[in-house]
Order: structure tokens, then C-alpha cells, then sequence
């Protein structure tokens, strides 16, 4: 068992990238096509975080298959939403469809077509004569449109019960907000960093609209890719890195050539590598093909796709990555297999929270926890950090 429940939602207009992304990420096969909502149904995937594995620490390497010499990847869910096009918040080219659809998800990657070839709809127009930037709060406008509709649609019910005896306003909030995926905090939370009227009776559009946006920041953040960065101007990377506050310079197609020759035996390449070795021998159009990736790895840096995924899961939901054990020395479970799982877990976690990620079981029986780093016991409270291994100890084990 390994991994987490984090789930990643691509999001973005037509013909942006993000089949080509979620392909080259997950190696699914989907359709990928030049035309508006080539996608309909979502595409549901896995794919994974990429961080150093604590067997780097130890004199051999571990028996996990998500462990590539010493580089450890962590699955993560990711879901490749249809093209949305602006009044998707209205119901335009089945906007709602989509947008329901990334409700579940923990953050959203803006995949934006950074060569300015495509328009606002999403439409093939000639390279550049189309500014990307229009692009980086297209996204973010429709959620939080969408998320304070839903929220007009169904306020009534708490001006009903607003008239009851003991009303209690920010339950009746926290039961319709949770309805569409915030927890209780969340809502606490953001009902504690806006101003409000106590009696919904008075509540208008605009009170319901700050609500969503606010909710909208604290439970879906939003990372602007910005695809096609190998044929966009640098000037354009630039001026999105400028409009936006997280921004990842990428190339879908050079990742999934790269990862489509790295799984042929031709090359050498794991993903989020900044360069890749040739194994074998290879045709002069293959040749030709992996000199112009190479060539956007050295103006770029990376593909960028496992630089989008690492930066949401670690850096934007500041997550870290902790690995369970049965045994504190030789970091193996129950079949000797050193550090089979890997489990991501909110900053701040404790040994109790890590219990419960590896099973409720194991979580309602905790006694304790071993860092089996420093062969000592730590305390309940004791927040985990990225790379420990933890010895849980419980009833359940």
C-alpha cells in the first residue's frame, strides 16, 4: 500500500495541452485531438510526485517499484478535465459538467497555451497573435462564479431556517458548503477572514460572491502551467510569471516523447531530470526529435510536468512525504521489504495522523511511535517532516 489521497485537477480552454500533459504524466492512453472538448468525460489517472527516497541514507536501495535508484515517487490522482470556455459558470459548452467535476479535487493546474495560438475559445489562431496572459484568471473567474452560484441557488434554505429558534448561522453554512467538498474548517476558516452580515436575511449577491472566492482560494488553488513553453517567447514567460503567482514553464510534448523513449529502452530519463542519455542507436528522425527536446531542456531547464506536480502537492498544499515501517532498524514491514509505502501527509502532521493515513485500524489502536531514523520514541504531538520513517505502534498491528 502506498500513496495518499490527494487528487489534481487540469483545467483550462480547449486545445491548451492538458490531454497531452495528463498523457505524458500518467502514460494513459487518451484521445487527444485539435478541436473543442475532446474530452467529455473526465480522464481519472494516476500519477506521481517525485522526491528522494530515505534509502539514499541507508547501503543498498529499497524493494519499492516506485524507487529508481534513490528517486521515489509517490502516486497522486490526477483528472483531466474538458475544455472550459469563458461563461463556463453559466452552463457555455457544458461548463457546469466540467466544473462539478473538479470538485473533488485538493488544486487545479491551469494548463495555458503560452504560444499564443490559440483564442480565447480555445480556437487554433496563427502562433502569438493571441496574449496568453488573458488566460491566467480565465480559469479562476469561472470556478469562483460557479462555486457563489451554486451557493445563490441554495441559500434559501438557510434564510429558512434563519428564522427558527436557536439559528445557528455558520452551521447552516458549514451543511451547504459541505455539500460541495470544504470541511468544516475550511468554512471556519473562511468565515473568519471576511466580513459578513449575521442574518443571512440580508445577505445579496455580492456578500454570497465573496464568500466563493474566498472558499474557492482556501480549498482550490490554482497553478498556472504554462504549456507550449519550447515555441512560446521567453518575453511571454516572462509576463505570465508577472501576472500569476505560481507559474511552471513546460512542454507536455517533449515530456511524453521523452517518457515514450525512455519506456522503448532508448534513452535514459526519469521524470523532472533536467537532461537524458541516449542507450541505443537511433534513427536520424528520432535523432532530430530528441536534439530539439534537448535543446528545450537547455533553454528551459526541465519538461516541466513533474515540476508542475511537485510544486502543487509539496509547495502549494505543503504536503510532505513520510514512510511507515514495522521495523525501526531495518526499515522493512512485516515481509522484509525495506520502505515499501510512502504516504503524503499535510505539514504539520503527527505519528497519530500517520497512523490513520496507513489504516483507521491502526490509527484507533495507536499506542506509539519510534523514529526509526534516531531509534527513539517520539511523542504524540510530534510533527513528521519530509523523509522520516516511522515506526507506529498499535493494537491493530
Amino acid at each position: 500500500m502506498s500513496g495518499g489521497s490527494l487528487s489534481l485537477a487540469l483545467a483550462g480552454k480547449p486545445n491548451a495541452g492538458k490531454s497531452t500533459f495528463f498523457h505524458a504524466a500518467t502514460l494513459a492512453d487518451v484521445e487527444v485531438g485539435n478541436y473543442p472538448f475532446t474530452t467529455i468525460d473526465p480522464n481519472r489517472g494516476v500519477t506521481h510526485v517525485r522526491t528522494d527516497c530515505p534509502c539514499l541514507d541507508r547501503d543498498h536501495r529499497c524493494d519499492s517499484e516506485n524507487c529508481h535508484n534513490g528517486i521515489r515517487f509517490v502516486p497522486v490522482e490526477l483528472l483531466d478535465v474538458a475544455g472550459l470556455v469563458p461563461g463556463a459558470h453559466e452552463g457555455r459548452g457544458l461548463g457546469n459538467q466540467f466544473l462539478d467535476a473538479l470538485s473533488n479535487a485538493d488544486a487545479v493546474l491551469n494548463v495555458v497555451d503560452a504560444s499564443g495560438g490559440t483564442n480565447a475559445e480555445g480556437e487554433p489562431v496563427e502562433q502569438g497573435s493571441y496574449d496568453p496572459v488573458n488566460d491566467v484568471d480565465f480559469i479562476r473567474e469561472e470556478m469562483d462564479l460557479w462555486l457563489a452560484g451554486i451557493i445563490n441557488r441554495n441559500f434559501e434554505g438557510v434564510e429558512r431556517r434563519s428564522r427558527s429558534p436557536n439559528f445557528d448561522l455558520e452551521a447552516a453554512l458549514t451543511e451547504l458548503l459541505g455539500d460541495i467538498g470544504a470541511s468544516d474548517a475550511d468554512v471556519a476558516a473562511t468565515l473568519r477572514s471576511i466580513d459578513y452580515p449575521e442574518d443571512p436575511l440580508v445577505w445579496d449577491d455580492a456578500d454570497r460572491e465573496r464568500l466563493a472566492r474566498e472558499l474557492r482560494a482556501r480549498t482550490k488553488p490554482i497553478l498556472v502551467v504554462a504549456n507550449k513553453a519550447d515555441i512560446a517567447e521567453p518575453e511571454t514567460i516572462d509576463r505570465l510569471r508577472e501576472a500569476a503567482d505560481r507559474v511552471i514553464p513546460a512542454t507536455a510534448e517533449g515530456e511524453l516523447a521523452l517518457r515514450r523513449a525512455a519506456e522503448a529502452g532508448v534513452i535514459e530519463y526519469e521524470p523532472g531530470d533536467d537532461s537524458f542519455t541516449v542507450l541505443e542507436s537511433v534513427t536520424d528522425e528520432q535523432k532530430a526529435g530528441l536534439e530539439r527536446i534537448e535543446t528545450v531542456l537547455e533553454r528551459v531547464g526541465n519538461t516541466g510536468i513533474q515540476q508542475a506536480l511537485n510544486e502543487a502537492v509539496y509547495e502549494m498544499l505543503d504536503h510532505f512525504t513520510a514512510y511507515p515501517v514495522q521495523n525501526e532498524t531495518g526499515w522493512t514491514d512485516g515481509q522484509d521489504r525495506m520502505l515499501p509505502d510512502a504516504f503524503l501527509l499535510e505539514n504539520g502532521a503527527t505519528p497519530l495522523d500517520l497512523a490513520f493515513a496507513v489504516h483507521s485500524d491502526i490509527g484507533e489502536g495507536y499506542l506509539h511511535a519510534i523514529d526509526a531514523r534516531a531509534n527513539r520514541r517520539i511523542s504524540d504531538g510530534h510533527e513528521l517532516d519530509e523523509g522520516d520513517v516511522v515506526k507506529i505502534v498499535s493494537t491493530a498491528s
